[in-house]
């Protein structure tokens, strides 16, 4: 008998397939293979005791599991899914109307959508996503400009940086020779102390180009708890589908 679940660990949600066996008597053990994280578990284990067991152990499948394993399922776009907004999940509506082309609407921490009336599957699926997606990259380019504005007086160097909001699915951010500071819409996803954690780390880089101890020694006098943000980035990351 088989059956699936789900944990969360600080910002990821680890997924997890439970095979049941009436010969395995007591012990319940976890393993980690190409096809995710697979608990063995007894037939007459109840299910919240299993649960149990893979949260007690998460923070070691978290260190042992690839970026694969733990990545989340693509979103569908439909109603009752969830979408995360600055470390929440906001719940998404979507409903039909009269329109020529899908809009947003953030309405106490719902996201509504306006979905035109007549689209196929697939084209109500992209419309859906580059209307969300807009969304995203206009909250972003408000709230990055905010916060890289408030630390600029103790990061900056010169002249204002010019901020940029971009699609970038490798990297969260990046400062070029310039001085331009490029940062990934997603950031909107992640807690604001996550967010800050990134626009921190690309204006330190206005003096220090490379991640050499200097740099790292120069977030830390800004942010002591630096070193746990990055961690809690990297693990947020890999529960983005967007």
């Amino acid at each position: 008998m088989t059956e699936r679940g789900r944990v969360r660990f600080g910002d990821t949600s680890i997924d997890y397939e439970v095979r049941r066996s009436s010969r395995r008597r007591k012990t319940v053990q976890i393993t980690l293979d190409g096809g995710g994280v697979k608990v063995a578990a007894p037939t007459a284990t109840p299910v919240s005791e299993v649960r149990a067991i893979v949260r007690k152990r998460a923070g070691w499948i978290l260190s042992h599991a690839s970026d694969r394993m733990l990545e989340a399922a693509p979103k569908r776009f439909v109603s009752g899914e969830t979408l995360p907004y600055l470390g929440r999940n906001v719940r998404l509506v979507v409903e039909d109307a009269d329109v020529r082309t899908a809009e947003v609407r953030f309405d106490h921490w719902r996201l509504r959508v306006i979905a035109p009336k007549g689209l196929s599957d697939d084209e109500r699926y992209e419309s859906i996503r580059r209307a969300v997606v807009r969304w995203y990259r206009l909250r972003a380019e408000e709230r990055l400009r905010d916060v890289v504005d408030r630390w600029t007086p103790r990061l900056g160097r010169g002249e204002k940086s010019r901020v940029l909001v971009r699609d970038q699915r490798q990297r969260w951010g990046s400062c070029a020779p310039d001085g331009t500071l490029r940062f990934n819409w997603r950031a909107m996803m992640v807690k604001p102390a996550l967010l800050e954690y990134v626009v921190v780390h690309e204006l330190a880089h206005l003096t220090h180009r490379h991640h050499s101890p200097e740099f790292w020694a120069l977030i830390a006098s800004v942010l002591p708890d630096a070193q746990r943000r990055r961690q809690s980035l990297r693990e947020a990351g890999r529960a983005l589908s967007l």
